[in-house]
């Protein structure tokens, strides 16, 4: 992967529900409370995608933050808790979804008990292929 001109995508309302409804399917089978699809969530995610797409890295660790919570935190939403999950490849929303849900350490974000909110976001790097995806999932104070 390659540094470049990015394609950043905003998140649509349906897209962020579709994947918090994924979530929550893996959340009832482990009897927790579901998460709601956030829109300050998802543009931090995107934005996220975003960064990593430019910068050619899947990366927890952004251009100017080191990590998930501080990003969530500039958007204004004030966290207990924040998890990511990221990806990258020639990936729909439907298969990062399922990627993710077969992934142990993304199940385990997926499974925070205190989670309470989702945002999910993609953009598309230089090469016009790879997909870069980012799931946040926090709880507010």
């Amino acid at each position: 992967m390659s540094a470049g001109k990015a394609t950043c995508l905003a998140t649509s309302s349906s897209q962020n529900s579709h994947g918090a409804a994924a979530t929550n399917a893996v959340r009832r089978k482990a009897g927790l409370q579901p998460v709601q699809p956030d829109p300050v969530l998802a543009q931090v995610a995107a934005r996220h995608a975003c960064d990593m797409a430019q910068r050619g890295r899947m990366t927890h660790i952004g251009s100017r933050t080191s990590g998930p919570g501080p990003r969530v935190k500039a958007a204004g939403y004030a966290p207990t808790v924040t998890a990511e999950n990221i990806a990258a490849g020639p990936f729909s929303q439907d298969r990062v979804l399922a990627e993710w849900n077969a992934s142990s350490g993304h199940l385990a974000n997926m499974l925070i008990p205190q989670v309470r909110d989702y945002g999910i976001g993609q953009a598309i790097g230089p090469d016009g292929r790879t997909r870069f995806w980012a799931a946040v999932y926090a709880a507010p104070k």
